[in-house]
């Protein structure tokens, strides 16, 4: 993962006449691949670990692709080369907790932090990209990493030492079959940037004269993590072993090693890229650079120059929020999403846009595990622990024949806490800690896709937290997921939307009540997202009929009329009976037409009317707690009646309505004029239905 460099670009460069690597020329024809440097200076991973680097062109060619069986092959015909590099791992590892250790017993740890996290760095760059990719996936968690050391892994993103520049030119020119001077006028003579996979030069292209970044491979790269990861797979087969874990660890190892052995192909990451670009590149304040394919081989890849800083260094909460809704579109839109967004690939440009760079680490998310992951979320903001349960076992996390009872009990201990503080206050992070036990206890699995998608979200707040501890990415997230799901053609969504809303055939207001406010937040303008609390109802109001009037909002337009159509009815009903109550001794012939449902629907109709109205929600009435026994039976559904016709008190509380309707598309107000019909007919059904219970039951 390599990421442009965040620097100014400088007003000329070096002239390449002047370069003294212009003429060189590599040997075409050799039977031993070597890939270090002749003089390593001062690459630290080369200068250690290069003994791994020499492999025959036939070793070298196998080791193109993440396949065990043949790593395996080349590696168990070098038995000294394995017990080299375990001894050199065991080793620098060994010894560096040793000396924690002995901080720890002569009760210097604190004073020791600063030097121990240097040298751990240090220890990670000479053992190689696969440890500094590791290391990588941790140092954007600043609420989980101390500071001192986070300072240190952050140096891995993009300052690693870069290896020399003459084997560098001598790569492009071979594996792009042109000299430098006949691809770019101009080129940088020292890379501007350098990471566990190679390094960047700046340069200018001949043929248009476009500023681009040209990323080299590091040479060796491939043989390193071929070894290691044979080992941490071989290693991650005893822990699973001796833990008795049920998450197959190998499996893990192996999803986290393909896409990595993909990233190592810059063919891949261009392919990537271009995709990348296609589904979020329009995306307003998004920027993804424009990759040349002409000029890209599997060890050279040629993209636009992207100019910039560190989105973990401006405290841009704007540009969080913005990245928060591409997570969204990547994870529960499209399913194509960026797996390695540490800070170094997010940049904030100098026109305040979000750059996502370094597309070698991407994942793809199937359409039943998206439409898995909203229903577990909306389950967890609603509580219903039980079908989150349920959940797990559609997400892999749990095997089917799982104890769910258990389950939802552990689950609703888990995180009944965290929940009850509200959506907004959700931390991605405690709830992953919290769930860690359970997890344990029933033998949870984590499929090989889970650990991709979950770093890709972490990360996120994890840079968020590093500025604003009180950022949560859930509490963000969700907001596009009601949505979503408010407006999602999916059987499989529409179904969890029904289930969510209705219970024992009782329609649950609040819950639609909370899914609309929740959907309202999904906004990423920069005026929204700095906005207070307030709204104004217009607003409100014109957003929620937008929604429902479209295509996509179809769905819930039918419940609701539904739910309107239930309480006009029971409207009708109250009205009825209040003025039949008012009759001298109606009591003694005249039988009650109210039941305890219609009560409901009066009340849910109520609650209707200032959701659409675009009301702020307020406290619950006294009745809505107050059993009704016979004898208050008659309070209980005048009261309701009241609220009801109070809502709407004056022509003034009309016009705003009337205004938002001639504001809304053609089309919108198209469907609007078609609601009476629908709501008549629904009207004349129930009408009809009751009369006929009546009459024969």
């Amino acid at each position: 993962m390599l990421l442009l460099p965040v620097l100014s670009l400088s007003p000329s460069f070096p002239s390449l006449a002047s370069n003294r690597y212009l003429q060189f020329r590599p040997r075409r024809s050799r039977r031993v691949v070597r890939c270090a440097a002749p003089d390593s200076g001062g690459d630290e991973f080369t200068a250690k670990s290069g003994y791994l680097f020499e492999l025959s062109a036939t070793e070298a060619d196998s080791l193109g692709e993440y396949r065990i069986p043949k790593i395996a092959a080349v590696y168990s015909r070098k038995p000294l080369l394995v017990a080299r590099r375990l001894v050199q791992t065991g080793v620098a590892f060994g010894k560096w907790f040793g000396l924690r250790y002995i901080d720890t017993l002569l009760d210097r740890s604190e004073s020791m932090f600063q030097v121990r996290a240097a040298e751990l760095r240090k220890i990670l760059v000479e053992l190689g990209p696969a440890y500094i990719k590791i290391a990588q996936a941790i140092s954007s968690r600043a609420d989980l990493i101390p500071p001192s050391y986070l300072d240190e892994l952050s140096l891995l993103q993009d300052r690693i030492s870069p290896f020399s520049s003459e084997v560098a030119f001598s790569m492009i020119e071979q594996e792009l079959g042109l000299s430098l001077v006949e691809l770019f006028s101009e080129i940088s003579p020292e890379p501007v940037a350098a990471a566990s996979l190679g390094q960047v030069y700046q340069a200018r292209l001949r043929k248009t004269g476009q500023v681009v970044a040209v990323k080299v491979q590091r040479p060796g790269v491939q043989a390193a993590i071929s070894l290691d990861i044979l080992i941490l797979r071989f290693m991650a087969g005893l822990i699973r072993r001796a833990g008795k874990f049920n998450t197959d660890l190998q499996a893990v190892v192996d999803e986290w090693a393909s896409s990595l052995f993909r990233e190592m192909d810059y063919n891949n990451e261009a392919s990537n890229g271009i995709k990348f670009r296609n589904l979020y590149g329009s995306i307003p304040d998004v920027v993804v650079p424009l990759m040349y394919t002409e000029y890209t081989t599997r060890k050279v890849l040629v993209m636009e120059w992207i100019e910039g800083e560190k989105l973990s260094e401006v405290k841009d909460l704007y540009l969080i929020e913005v990245g928060v809704y591409c997570s969204f579109n990547q994870l529960l839109e499209c399913g194509f999403y960026h797996a390695d967004p540490h800070p170094g690939n997010l940049l904030r440009t100098y026109d305040g846009k979000l750059a996502y760079l370094d597309f070698g680490m991407t994942g793809e998310f199937k359409q039943e595990l998206r439409d898995g992951f909203i229903e577990a979320c909306l389950h967890l903001v609603n509580r219903d622990f039980d079908a989150l349960a349920k959940d797990f076992v559609t997400l892999g996390l749990l095997p089917p024949t799982a104890d769910k009872e258990a389950v939802t009990k552990a689950l609703t201990g888990v995180f009944q806490n965290a929940v009850a503080k509200g959506v907004s206050n959700i931390s991605f992070g405690d709830l992953l800690g919290n769930l860690g036990t359970t997890m344990y206890k029933f033998k949870f699995r984590i499929p090989s896709y889970f650990s991709l998608v979950i770093r890709s979200l972490a990360v996120l707040e994890g840079i968020a937290i590093s500025f604003n501890p009180e950022y949560k990415v859930l509490g963000s997230t969700y907001p596009w997921i009601a949505r979503k799901v408010l407006t999602d053609n999916s059987p499989q969504l529409k179904s969890s939307l029904e289930t969510l809303l209705y219970k024992d055939g009782v329609f649950r207001i609040d819950r639609l009540e909370s899914l609309v406010t929740e959907s309202l937040r999904a906004k990423t303008e920069k005026a929204i997202v700095k906005q207070t609390e307030g709204t104004d109802s217009t607003m409100v109001m014109k957003e929620i009929l937008s929604f429902t009037l479209t295509e996509k909002g179809e769905f819930v337009r039918e419940i609701i009329v539904q739910e309107f159509a239930k309480g006009l009815d029971a409207l009708g009903l109250a009205t009825m009976e209040t003025a039949a109550a008012r009759v001298p001794f109606s009591s003694f012939f005249y039988s009650p037409l109210m039941t305890k449902e219609d009560i409901i629907n009066l009340r849910n109709f109520r609650r209707l009317m200032l959701l659409l109205l675009g009301a702020r929600r307020k406290e619950e009435s006294s009745t809505e707690s107050r059993q009704a026994s016979p004898d208050k039976n008659q309070i209980l559904y005048m009261e309701e009646l009241s609220l009801v016709l109070n809502q709407v008190e004056s022509i003034q509380d009309i016009l705003p309505i009337i205004s938002v309707i001639l504001e809304l598309p053609p089309e919108s107000q198209q469907q609007l004029l078609q609601l009476p019909v629908n709501l008549v007919r629904k009207l004349i059904s129930r009408a009809a239905a009751r009369t006929v219970r009546r009459a024969f039951l």
